[in-house]
C-alpha cells in the first residue's frame, strides 16, 4: 500500500497547502496520531446525525488539512452512512485503488471544493488572503446537481486567511446549509474567526504530535533514517511540517540557528540576530525568511497554549501573531525590506519574553 497518491496539480502553480516536493495533505493517504479525533467524526458520520460544520483548530503541520482530506474520501467513498462497510469501519482510511481517492488527489471529484487562498493577476505569489470572489465561486458548488451519494464537502484551508467580505460569504451558507453539505474549517487562530461562523461550528482540536508519531511519519516521506531522523523529530516541536524543513539539507542549518535564538529570546541576542536576519534579505533570503516567519508563528502559536499565561500576555501574543500574519504577506507581496519588518518583530517577541519571564 502506498501512503500518498501522486499527482501533477502542483505543476499548475504555487500551493499553499504543499511544503516543498512533499505530498500535499490531499495526497496523503497515511495519518499519524489523532486516532480520537478520527473516532469522533467517524462516530458522528455513522450515527446518521453528522453536524454540519466543523472546526478543524490546531498548530501548523500537526495533520489537520490530512484529516480533513481523509474524512471527505471517506464520505464520498461511502455517501450511506448505514451501510454495512461504514459500520462496521474502523477508521477513516480508504485505500488508493478506490476511484475517489485519485479524484480527491486531484481535486477532480465533482463534490468537493476547497477554498483557499488563490494566485495573484501575475501568478508569481499566493494572495494575502482568500478573496469573496474565490468563496463564491467554491461555494457555486451547491448550484449543481449532487453525485450519487448526494453529498458536496467544502474545506477551508484556511479560514484564518479569509477577510471580512469572504468571511461573511461563507457564514451565510453556514447560517442555511443545503441538505447532505459538509463544510470543514482549517484553523490555528479560531479566536480571530467571526464569532458567528465559531458559533456554527463543531469545535474539533488537534494536539501536537508525538516523537514516536513524527519519526513514522518523517521516515515514510523522506525515506531518512538514524541520527539526523532523531535530530529532526527532536527539534520539531510536534510539526510534521517544521519535520520535513528540517531535513531539507539547503534550510535545515538555518532553522536550526533560529531555533536557538527563539528559545533564549530576551538575551543578550542582539548580534545573532542581526546575523540571522542578514540571511532573510534579497532574492537568495526569500526561502530563509519564509522558514523564519514559519517558525515564529509555531512559537506564538505555543505560547498562545501555556497554562500560566496571563490575559494580557496572550492578548500580546495575539495581536503579535495578527500583525505578524498581516505584514509577512505585504512584504512578500510588495517585496518590501525584509530587515526593519523582522528587527521591529524580534524586538516586540522579546518584549513579550521578559514580561512572561517576570
Amino acid at each position: 500500500m502506498s501512503d500518498f497518491i501522486a499527482s501533477d496539480l502542483n505543476e499548475l502553480g504555487m500551493e499553499s497547502d504543499r511544503f516543498q516536493s512533499f505530498p500535499s495533505p490531499r495526497e496523503m493517504l497515511w495519518l499519524g496520531g489523532h486516532q480520537e479525533q478520527e473516532r469522533i467524526l467517524l462516530d458522528a458520520y455513522r450515527s446518521s446525525k453528522l453536524h454540519h460544520a466543523w472546526l478543524f483548530t490546531g498548530a501548523e503541520g500537526v495533520g489537520k488539512a490530512t484529516m480533513a482530506y481523509r474524512f471527505a474520501r471517506f464520505v464520498l467513498a461511502h455517501p450511506n452512512p448505514l451501510s454495512r462497510d461504514v459500520q462496521n469501519a474502523e477508521s477513516l482510511f480508504v485505500p488508493e485503488d478506490n476511484d475517489v481517492s485519485g479524484q480527491v488527489a486531484r481535486l477532480s471529484h465533482q463534490d468537493l471544493g476547497v477554498i483557499k487562498r488563490g494566485l495573484t493577476k501575475d501568478g508569481k505569489n499566493l494572495q494575502q488572503e482568500t478573496s469573496v470572489e474565490v468563496v463564491r465561486d467554491t461555494l457555486a458548488l451547491f448550484k449543481t446537481t449532487a453525485g450519487a451519494g448526494g453529498w458536496r464537502i467544502i474545506i477551508v484551508d484556511t479560514a484564518d486567511d479569509l477577510n471580512r467580505a469572504s468571511a461573511n460569504a461563507l457564514l451565510k451558507m453556514l447560517e442555511e446549509p443545503p441538505e447532505k453539505a459538509l463544510f470543514m474549517l482549517i484553523a490555528q487562530r479560531p479566536g480571530s474567526l467571526l464569532p458567528t461562523i465559531r458559533s456554527r461550528c463543531r469545535v474539533l482540536r488537534f494536539q501536537t504530535l508525538s516523537g514516536a508519531t513524527l519519526a513514522e511519519g518523517l521516515a515514510k516521506l523522506s525515506e531518512t533514517e538514524g541520527s539526523i531522523l532523531a535530530d529532526a523529530v527532536k527539534e520539531s516541536q510536534g510539526s510534521m511540517r517544521e519535520g520535513l524543513a528540517l531535513l531539507d539539507p539547503e534550510s535545515a542549518g538555518f532553522r536550526r540557528d533560529a531555533r536557538k535564538i527563539l528559545d533564549n529570546l530576551g538575551g543578550k541576542n542582539a548580534k545573532a540576530i542581526r546575523v540571522l536576519i542578514d540571511k532573510t534579505t534579497g532574492r537568495a533570503g526569500q526561502k530563509a525568511f519564509l522558514a523564519l516567519i514559519e517558525m515564529i508563528t509555531v512559537q506564538l502559536h505555543h505560547g498562545l497554549r501555556r497554562i500560566n499565561t496571563s490575559n494580557a500576555q496572550l492578548a500580546a501574543r495575539a495581536e503579535l501573531w495578527e500583525k505578524l500574519r498581516k505584514t509577512a504577506r505585504e512584504v512578500e507581496s510588495y517585496n518590501l525590506d525584509r530587515r526593519p519588518f523582522l528587527l521591529s518583530l524580534f524586538a516586540e517577541l522579546e518584549d513579550i519574553e521578559r514580561q512572561t519571564a517576570q
